[in-house]
């Protein structure tokens, strides 16, 4: 199941609009209320801004965020410390009393999210410090295990009369904000003015918890780790959540790590890493369409262009606006240099005399020697981020039909045997199934608990998609859930019914005959129940099929329209993109290795007249799907048994190795060919096969 964002009008059926998955039975969103900001679900159940309905525990997803966001924070830590950089992690919550709650006198408690968070610091910093060795981090870790005392929270206060106590609010109103714009004493001093004291070793607080994006000018450069434990939000806010991480740390002596502190660390040293929940997903998306525009309208090249007319200052505020002459001259000093080359590109030696700090452009434009390298950093070079090319041409299939190979007799004499239309029809017996079933599901049913997949990953460079994620070795990890609460009620029968095509008594009788055990694997996981059990049904179905079925002859036929009416398309630049030279087409799109190798031996060997990988449209009708074929071949007459050959490219036909209804498929379309044998439409000079290589491929042919 997949969560997708859809723009609704009143009334909008959710159960209908999400290919009727059972959870969504009944829940039709109407009355659409602005004023109150909800909407009714349903006949009577009411949605309001910000709350979540139906979420699967929420709290375990949660505490899984907060975990990571811990376990980030120490890896960072244990890295940074010896270098004088304290790391702060930044929470943003939904509700002030996620994190702080209060009794009748006002006197405050944790909430949720703080309690979580202490159990699960205390937790994760001793199974830290079993994997470090003795060292000043490893004591300064130890000096800290008190989850209480190493997190803080800035959030909008109210005073309560009669008593010098404050409390934490949310926010609502836009004069509230500025009402109450600070929390208790403490914390909003440390947060808010006193980042010398909050960035010392000294002071224990490492974690900060806020309700909003903070305070506008609120800037602290040592957040290393924002965690959103929140569903949704706008995308202003998200960019100043994002922002808030957004920063060059410095150090204890208050110095930054920029480029020229570091060098090339500086990325490395100032990585944020973002916790998010699914709602940042779109949100990524649009920053990297953004940067891929800006990096798109970079120039591309140095000339005289680049720099004319531009105005630069330098470090001791003189300004110039470099004339034409100035850019010829420059252009002219970086070609003698050999820092550009003939199109205007920078080349190696400009990267690698920048890198070792020994640029020579003293004599280039003295006293904007700086100003002049800023310039050419701005030129958009490929190699450092990929945008997708202008000149990325798609093939379209049907308009690269060979006409001279689609006119050869021999492949023609091959299409008018193989491009009959079939129906079949099968006899069932229900006991036979029933029996078969109930005795695979027992022997094969295995469903799984629960689990929140937790994938890292870093945005590392640019690639035609977007931003390129560097997935690195036990980079994901998993979190199963105890005893998950399931409050929808499903249609058992009639969902397994749906999926099978056999009718609820069937389905009833199979279910209450499987081993109690594998029964009782619905309530921890009803949605993978149904599709396994299904899928397991569905498997036995297609052996009855194959044992029983029949195809008869249609009148119709595909006819040749179908190769200039194939709309398939593909990218030149696609690796699974190859020129043919024997085919019906001038390209041939393969999906594996296996199809490649098969592909190239079909162009090189002699015997081989004219080949096709046939088009989707070109179906055999099965009870399993519909089966579109690999290949059709024809051999030079003479040289083998079987001129005509329609060949189906696959790894193994191990039933082990081939999904089940991929191998009913097959199996079906075996029955079909030996219908049109059988009625005389195909001659002894066709076999159809499954072959794995072209040399197995003429085992058969031979």
């Amino acid at each position: 199941v997949k969560r997708k964002t859809r723009i609704v009008e009143d009334p909008f059926d959710l159960y209908a609009e999400s290919g009727n998955l059972a959870s969504y039975q009944g829940m039709t969103l109407s009355q659409f209320n602005a004023r109150d900001n909800k909407i009714q679900v349903g006949a009577t159940q009411e949605l309001y801004v910000g709350e979540v309905m139906g979420e699967v525990d929420e709290s375990s997803m949660r505490r899984i965020q907060i975990r990571e966001t811990i376990k980030s924070h120490l890896e960072k830590e244990s890295r940074l410390y010896n270098r004088g950089i304290k790391v702060l992690s930044l929470f943003f919550i939904d509700e002030v009393a996620k994190y702080k709650q209060y009794d009748a006198q006002n006197d405050p408690h944790n909430g949720e999210y703080a309690q979580i968070f202490e159990n699960e610091y205390e937790s994760q910093v001793r199974q830290f410090l079993q994997t470090q060795e003795p060292s000043s981090y490893y004591r300064y870790l130890e000096s800290h295990l008190d989850g209480n005392a190493v997190h803080a929270g800035y959030f909008s206060v109210d005073k309560v009369k009669k008593s010098d106590k404050t409390v934490f609010v949310d926010y609502k109103s836009a004069s509230e904000k500025k009402s109450n714009s600070s929390n208790d004493k403490d914390a909003y001093d440390l947060i808010m003015k006193d980042k010398e004291r909050l960035l010392s070793f000294e002071e224990p607080v490492r974690f900060l918890f806020s309700h909003s994006a903070l305070k506008e000018g609120w800037d602290n450069p040592n957040v290393f780790q924002i965690c959103t434990l929140k569903q949704s939000s706008a995308e202003t806010r998200k960019r100043q959540e994002i922002g808030r991480g957004m920063r060059l740390a410095v150090d204890q002596d208050g110095v930054r790590q920029d480029l020229e502190h570091l060098g090339n660390e500086v990325h490395e040293i100032n990585k944020l890493t973002v916790i998010a929940n699914e709602s940042y997903d779109q949100f990524a998306r649009g920053l990297q369409a953004e940067l891929k525009e800006l990096l798109a309208d970079r120039p591309v090249k140095v000339d005289v262009a680049l720099f004319e007319n531009k105005v630069i200052e330098n470090e001791a505020g003189e300004k110039i606006r470099i004339t034409k002459e100035q850019a010829e001259s420059i252009q002219y000093d970086l070609i003698s240099l050999g820092y550009i080359d003939k199109k205007g590109q920078l080349t190696a030696n400009y990267f690698t005399d920048k890198e070792n700090n020994q640029l020579n452009l003293s004599d280039t434009l003295p006293g904007f020697e700086k100003q002049v390298v800023e310039v050419l950093e701005s030129i958009y070079q490929p190699g450092k981020y990929e945008i997708e090319n202008a000149n990325n041409t798609t093939v379209q299939f049907s308009e690269e039909v060979n006409k001279e190979n689609i006119a050869r007799k021999e492949f023609l004499s091959l299409w008018n045997q193989i491009n009959r239309k079939t129906a079949y029809q099968v006899t069932f017996d229900d006991t036979e199934l029933i029996e078969q079933s109930v005795a695979y599901i027992n022997e094969k049913l295995v469903v799984s608990q629960p689990v929140y997949n937790i994938t890292q990953a870093s945005a590392d460079q640019m690639t035609k998609e977007g931003l390129k994620l560097d997935v690195g070795e036990n980079a994901r990890s998993q979190e199963y859930i105890e005893n998950s609460q399931i409050a929808t009620q499903y249609d058992l029968l009639g969902e397994v019914a749906d999926h099978t095509g056999l009718t609820r008594k069937v389905v009833a009788e199979i279910l209450s005959k499987i081993k109690v055990d594998k029964f009782e694997k619905f309530k921890q996981n009803p949605e993978e129940f149904i599709l396994k059990v299904s899928k397991l049904i569905n498997e036995q179905k297609a052996a009855q099929i194959i044992k029983h079925i029949q195809y008869n002859i249609l009148e119709d036929e595909y006819d040749l329209d179908l190769f200039y009416d194939n709309a398939e398309t593909a990218k030149l630049s696609d690796d699974h993109l190859l020129e043919s030279t024997k085919g019906i087409y001038n390209f041939v799109k393969v999906d594996s290795d296996i199809e490649r190798k098969f592909k190239e031996s079909l162009e090189q060997y002699e015997d081989v007249r004219v080949y096709v990988k046939l088009p989707g449209k070109f179906k055999i009708s099965t009870p399993l799907g519909d089966y579109n074929p690999d290949w059709a071949i024809a051999f030079r007459e003479g040289s083998v048994k079987h001129i005509y050959f329609v060949a189906e490219t696959k790894g193994s036909m191990s039933s082990l190795q081939l999904k089940q209804s991929e191998k009913g498929k097959i199996d079906c379309a075996r029955v079909h060919f030996k219908a049109l044998v059988k009625a005389g439409l195909i001659s002894d000079q066709y076999i159809y096969g499954v072959v794995s290589s072209y040399e197995e491929l003429l085992g058969l042919v031979k």
